[in-house]
């Protein structure tokens, strides 16, 4: 059983559904840490912990863009920012033992934007990983190399979150309803 007051949230803190899932974790007494790089703006920067990572932390998640494309079917040029970004995310799965997002699954089975990197991340490194599609109003958990139908459950301390800057309403309500599950409102 996962005690909230020893669970952590791991996020980039961006608006959207990184600054929801910090909220709410937040609200239930839930720690809080974000990832960021210089010069990144962020939602969340009263968050218990904000790391901002220096250049040989970023490079710990360095990845060649072509392989980031190769596996997001979709084109990655080398602009810097999307490099940081694409590190700190490395930072934010590594740290979670389950990953939860909110995105859009597409026809590929990867998510939208760079929100699937993460997701790309969480099945590479096989951690439990649910997304909420907000186009669907569903979660979905993968399994077996698969998108299953099916409502996540906290069962790990610390939980990667990651999701869209494009956070709808019905988004932001799985978000609190997953938590209130795991901890109540």
């Amino acid at each position: 059983m996962v005690t909230k007051g020893k669970c952590t949230v791991f996020t980039s803190g961006l608006r959207g559904a990184e600054a929801a899932f910090g909220e709410e974790a937040v609200k239930r007494g839930m720690q809080e840490c974000v990832y960021t790089f210089a010069d990144q703006k962020v939602d969340r920067v009263n968050a218990q912990c904000v790391n901002v990572l220096a250049a040989d932390e970023l490079a710990r998640g360095n990845i060649s863009m072509e392989i980031v494309s190769q596996m997001m079917n979709r084109k990655y040029y080398g602009s810097e920012k999307i490099r940081k970004v694409l590190q700190v995310l490395f930072h934010v799965v590594n740290s979670g033992h389950q990953v939860i997002v909110v995105g859009k699954i597409l026809e590929d089975n990867t998510v939208k934007g760079g929100t699937g990197w993460t997701v790309e991340l969480a099945k590479l490194f096989n951690r439990p990983l649910s997304v909420f599609d907000q186009t669907r109003d569903k979660w979905f958990v993968w399994d077996s190399g698969t998108w299953i139908e099916g409502i996540p459950q906290i069962k790990f301390d610390t939980l990667a979150c990651s999701g869209t800057r494009n956070l709808t309403e019905n988004g932001r309500k799985a978000i609190a309803d997953l938590f209130d599950s795991a901890f109540g409102s």
